[in-house]
């Protein structure tokens, strides 16, 4: 029987209590389905990867749009989904508890707030404005029962601010605001995770990799980390295939379908309950 929105909930803050998982970030019910059938505990949206997949760039795409997605992802698998929720959809607190709310309504087990503006003048939000926009998020989520995972990101090293102890700054006031786990992409050093890792503890942390790394999971879990997430790269990894095939076959080759799934392992993945 599939599992409730509270038990997925439930069994999402279970997975951050002790150990290190990885949540891979699927960009349609498909690449959902897949990873449901491989065996992972949980998912979480992706930004790029879903902006990409309609033809937009990263945070083209609208909240109504976003919405409808994560319907798409908590209706597919009977996993936790995670929302990829951009900066939350608004500017003012207002704005964003509001966003946060329609988002708690799709089903989501958790969701992520960013303190990027999309201004490139002023790419972070003052301290000030980002924590009472996280503040109502936690208020939107605990208005809702609660039990929804809410996630701080400090964007610093992906908005061209690579100031690791701003960074700091912000994670450990985000979760003395409300946030249940912590994040600040683009870190990469051993350092540099352990530096954040310590900083907001016991509160657990989320590490991305988006590419190649010389860290295994392991690795990572001896820094502290609780949870990686990959981003957008499995779509990239996908765009790759399809591109490298694409141009072969625009060049009169056929050569760059080698490595391709078969339509009948795919049509037997769909065709079963997973």
């Amino acid at each position: 029987m599939p599992r409730s929105t509270a038990e997925k909930r439930a069994a999402f803050r279970e997975l951050h209590l002790a150990g290190c998982f990885v949540i891979p970030n699927p960009w349609d019910a498909g690449s959902a389905k897949y990873l449901e059938h491989a065996g992972f505990k949980a998912i979480a949206s992706t930004s790029s990867g879903f902006a990409w997949s309609t033809g937009r760039p990263d945070n083209g795409v609208t909240r109504e749009t976003v919405l409808a997605h994560l319907r798409t992802l908590v209706e597919a698998t009977d996993l936790p989904v995670n929302a990829d929720f951009e900066n939350g959809f608004g500017r003012t607190p207002d704005e964003v508890a509001e966003s946060v709310k329609l988002a708690v309504a799709t089903g989501v087990a958790g969701l992520s707030i960013e303190d990027s503006t999309g201004d490139a003048n002023a790419p972070l939000f003052p301290i000030d404005e980002a924590l009472a926009r996280l503040r109502a998020a936690r208020r939107a989520i605990d208005d809702a029962g609660g039990d929804t995972l809410l996630v701080g990101r400090a964007e610093n090293f992906f908005a061209g601010v690579p100031d690791l102890e701003d960074a700091i700054a912000r994670l450990r006031a985000y979760a003395a605001a409300g946030a249940d786990c912590l994040y600040a992409p683009g870190i990469q050093s051993a350092e540099q995770i352990r530096a954040v890792v310590t900083a907001v503890a016991p509160k657990p942390v989320n590490a991305l990799i988006g590419a190649t790394s010389p860290f295994t999971l392991q690795d990572l879990a001896d820094l502290g980390v609780r949870r990686v997430s990959v981003g957008g790269a499995l779509a990239r990894a996908a765009w790759g295939g399809f591109i490298h095939a694409a141009q072969a076959l625009a060049q009169g080759r056929f050569d760059g379908f080698d490595g391709a799934a078969s339509g009948a392992t795919l049509n037997g993945l769909f065709g079963q309950r997973v």
